[in-house]
């Protein structure tokens, strides 16, 4: 598999993000606890050594189900986790952003999967608008963080591409992760910024949105039919589109299922030929 640097650490560019493992909308428990177990640790034997979570996800649920299947972890392995939201009762996404309540995020991620240190938080943007003075108190509250060694690495989420150059001024950054899938490009800039600069860009929703059912991506007649004449399944080529796209992708597709899982790491094998890239490149257009 090739690999990127993801701050301090060289990790494999398809890993594993756990947002599909708790229950529907990232809320409550997994449908199939035991198979969720099973997915993290076929994910590891299968060379994935970056998972991305969240303590959101479930709330707690996602941590708990990486710490029981995997700890006491491989010493390769990359845990990257993100803070600025938390959920409410009934599933609310809301915004959890002030600089104690960010310190406050790693420390419940750090002691949910009984590490001292992560590899990178992401400080995750819940609000549009421009970098400005709360931009710059959220960015002191994840350095403070690392040069207490709670984190490895600052990594950014849902941002532009001036928040990145503001970050830059101020801090090195690990990783960016941004939405980015063959109908949603509104971060090229980002990526491209990211690319120049050596910082590992990480796509989130790959395959379209995890909330939107079933998914207009995978349905485009178009992917369907490059899937077909390749061999392949319409996930994994608009997979293989986004991976290369540049060679500090490092993917991160979810899923709960063993059979989806598999698929998804054979990805890092799956070359798009160009007719195949030029097609899927137009569909946006």
């Amino acid at each position: 598999m090739q690999r990127y640097s993801l701050g301090r650490l060289c990790v494999c560019r398809v890993g594993f993000g756990a947002m599909q493992l708790p229950g529907p909308g990232v809320f409550g428990p997994p449908r199939d606890h035991d198979e969720a177990l099973a997915v993290l640790r076929r994910a590891v034997a299968l060379g994935v050594d970056h998972i991305d979570t969240a303590q959101y996800y479930g709330p707690g649920v996602a941590n708990e189900l990486i710490r029981e299947a995997l700890f006491p972890y491989p010493d390769s392995l990359a845990l990257v986790s993100k803070v600025g939201a938390r959920r409410d009762r009934s599933g609310g996404w809301l915004p959890d952003s002030q600089p104690d309540q960010l310190h406050r995020g790693i420390e419940d991620n750090l002691r949910a999967l009984r590490v001292g240190q992560l590899a990178a938080v992401n400080l995750r943007l819940t609000g549009a608008g421009p970098p400005g003075q709360q931009f710059d108190d959220q960015l002191a509250a994840m350095i403070q963080a690392r040069q207490e060694g709670l984190i490895g690495g600052i990594g950014l989420s849902n941002i532009t591409r001036e928040h990145l150059l503001r970050a830059l001024d101020q801090t090195p950054i690990a990783c960016v992760q941004n939405p980015l899938n063959l109908v949603d490009r509104a971060s090229m800039p980002v990526l491209r910024e990211c690319t120049r600069r050596g910082i590992a860009f990480v796509p989130f929703f790959p395959l379209g949105s995890a909330f939107a059912r079933p998914s207009p991506l995978l349905g485009n007649q178009h992917v369907i039919s490059i899937a077909r004449r390749l061999g392949h399944t319409p996930a994994q080529v608009a997979l293989a589109w986004v991976l290369g796209l540049a060679p500090n992708v490092l993917l991160i597709p979810g899923t709960s299922s063993l059979r989806h899982l598999e698929e998804n790491l054979a990805v890092a094998g799956i070359t798009l030929d160009k007719n195949a890239q030029q097609q899927l490149t137009a569909i946006a257009a």
